[in-house]
């Protein structure tokens, strides 16, 4: 009797009891989201929060109104301490990409991405190695073999800072083929069409850049890909070119776009937008975009992010290290 007695107080009290509970753990946005970029309009950056406010219009996926907003300046300085400022405002977001790590192991950043909260790891842009159509060099295997035999021999133009992801798919090269790094004669341009200039008018002989950089220059005949530093082949246009993989090179590089939100979000907060990303990249939309972009999906939930996140700082600052570029203590 006791227990029948308990039982049925318990069921009677159990829907007052969740109530609260169920209520703390649903959120939803309220007014505008600002997509944040650290870069100007036409940037990778920008393109990529472009894309996303535009695919949120046409499927729905979030119900209230979104907006890009530009906060260029010191190599995303601006745009992170402007997030910086919005703690527990899940309406505000921010992409970025490798320098949000970078940054902050050189020492042009005070801040990283463990000073926010990570969201998402929306997609990558792996690293391929390019000559001019008429190089010396006809095989991959040639171009390593002349590296191997002097280094500096090698003019190569990345972009668009030292230590940036296109100088560490470089480096990372170099010291597979037991190089160090520093040995390297590396040329630093603004822009990847700063450096396709120089790669056609012949003042560098390689062009390491990502394939959303060289696609107009490769379907004219100009460039040829020699290798990519990717798990698996790119289709379409890019599909002959080999992975370092196959050429007996174990070396992945690829520069990500993410998705990060201030500090001090709650559970529920980080959970919406969790939810939300996930349908996101799940749309033939977001499919299509990609495929026409030659990017890789490789989506990472807002823990697995943070993880991946982790990981990627260890491994960077140990190439910028042997660069002489790390200036942040090692452990973070």
């Amino acid at each position: 009797m006791h227990f029948m007695y308990s039982s049925l107080l318990a069921a009677l009290l159990l829907p007052v009891l969740a109530a609260p509970v169920a209520a703390q753990s649903s959120w939803k946005p309220e007014k505008n989201i600002e997509i944040v970029v650290g870069s100007s309009p036409g940037s990778g950056t920008d393109r990529t929060a472009r894309d996303i406010d535009r695919l949120w219009r046409e499927t729905g996926l979030v119900s209230v109104s979104s907006a890009v907003v530009n906060r260029p300046g010191g190599g995303g300085a601006i745009a992170f301490a402007y997030l910086g400022q919005k703690t527990g405002d899940a309406h505000q977001l921010l992409v970025s990409s490798y320098n949000i790590v970078t940054n902050h192991i050189t020492g042009k950043s005070t801040v990283t991405y463990s000073d926010f909260t990570p969201i998402t790891l929306l997609f990558s842009e792996y690293i391929a190695y390019w000559v001019r159509a008429d190089s010396r060099f006809k095989t991959p295997q040639e171009l390593f073999a002349q590296i191997k035999k002097d280094p500096s021999s090698v003019a190569t133009g990345v972009s668009s800072s030292i230590g940036g992801a296109n100088h560490i798919a470089y480096s990372l090269l170099l010291k597979t083929l037991g190089i160090s790094p520093k040995q390297g004669k590396v040329v630093v341009f603004n822009s990847g069409g700063d450096t396709m200039t120089a790669l056609l008018g012949g003042h560098i002989d390689l062009m390491v850049a990502s394939a959303s950089v060289v696609a107009g220059s490769i379907a004219s005949g100009q460039i040829r890909g020699l290798a990519y530093a990717a798990p698996k082949r790119l289709s379409g246009p890019f599909a002959g070119i080999p992975t370092l993989t196959e050429l007996g090179h174990k070396v992945a590089a690829d520069n990500w776009r993410l998705v990060i939100a201030p500090k001090g979000l709650t559970a529920a907060q980080a959970g919406y937008w969790d939810g939300v990303f996930k349908r996101f990249v799940s749309t033939e939309e977001w499919d299509k975009l990609l495929n026409a972009k030659h990017l890789s999906n490789t989506y990472l939930n807002s823990a697995d992010t943070r993880r991946h996140l982790d990981s990627e700082y260890g491994e960077i600052r140990e190439i910028l290290a042997e660069l002489g570029l790390a200036r942040a203590p090692a452990a973070r």
